[in-house]
């Protein structure tokens, strides 16, 4: 009894000296660093077009592998053999150029995380002259596409609008969204508490990534809530339907009394928060939020 006591022991000694050696902590070390950047990797990819291009690339890389090692224990499939060393220089390269729009947005969220203090001084003020606009623009089924600022400035696509740089209102904004009104077809562009741009034309997401019951607005405001962390507010021409559209996710069919207290409550919340809402669709209006995958760069007009 005592020697399978004693055997017990010196086993028990020689795993424990086995899962303390350098080599054992060192990889559970790596796999502790490298596991997290995977896991965000994969839940920045869901639900968008790279998910699908991901999987398929598993599926291939499998096939590669499996190939690769029938290959060095039977000495055949040598063609293949030379195109799998191939292929591997080319990897860096094709990653990059399939990923890139889902490379672009990362770097963006990236670079929200980096300014955890950056505050949005008069949130409320612009949410009220806003919100007052929309409800009126709403009601009289007047067209509109209006793009608040946060952390990613805009400034870029001010070059083909008109600058304006006035005071954020109210009546400002629903004069220059009535019809016949020389700016009305685009979008404008709010920082802070001015009205920066008007008649800018926003970039677009792709053919086919959006319902056919969206339009032209629809379309560039999820094409530059993609490129940016911008909030961006819809008005329907047709329906006069209220919608808010950010990191590619649409809230639809706002109603006009409550948009003031929705854009209240996403210009309090940090960017980096209203990016996890998006993708997990866990706010109060989750049922109306339809999540888009990641759109490249159009450019035609919005709808009149």
């Amino acid at each position: 009894m005592m020697g399978i006591l004693a055997h017990g022991r010196r086993a028990g000694n020689l795993m424990l000296h086995d899962l303390f050696r350098w080599e054992t902590m060192e990889a559970i070390f790596e796999m502790a660093f490298i596991w997290p950047f995977v896991y965000l990797a994969f839940r920045f990819l869901r639900g968008t077009r790279g998910a699908g291009v991901l999987k398929g690339f598993l599926v291939m890389m499998a096939g590669i592998f499996l190939l690769t090692f029938l290959g060095e224990k039977t000495g055949s499939f040598d063609r293949l053999l030379f195109m799998y060393k191939g292929f591997f220089g080319l990897l860096a390269i094709l990653l990059i150029v399939v990923f890139q729009p889902e490379l672009r947005q990362a770097a963006i969220r990236i670079g929200q995380a980096s300014l955890p203090g950056a505050t949005h001084a008069g949130h409320v003020q612009v949410s009220e002259a806003v919100g007052e606009a929309a409800a009126f623009l709403s009601r009289r089924r007047f067209g509109a596409l209006i793009a608040l600022e946060r952390t990613v400035k805009l400034g870029g696509l001010i070059e083909g609008g008109q600058l304006l740089d006035a005071k954020l209102s109210a009546r400002l904004l629903q004069s220059i969204f009535w019809p016949n009104s020389p700016l009305h077809d685009l979008g404008v562009i709010v920082r802070d508490q001015r009205v920066l741009a008007a008649g800018v034309q926003f970039p677009l997401a792709e053919e086919g990534l959006l319902p056919l019951r969206y339009g032209s607005r629809h379309r560039a405001a999820a094409g530059l809530s993609m490129e940016s962390d911008c909030m961006v507010v819809v008005i329907s021409e047709e329906t006069g339907a209220i919608s808010i559209v950010q990191h590619g996710a649409i809230e639809r069919d706002i109603a006009p009394e409550a948009i003031q207290g929705r854009l209240a409550e996403r210009l309090a919340t940090p960017t980096e928060a209203t990016s996890l809402q998006a993708e997990g669709g866990n706010s109060t209006a989750a049922e109306q939020r339809e999540t888009l995958p990641a759109p490249h760069a159009g450019g035609t007009t919005p709808d009149p």
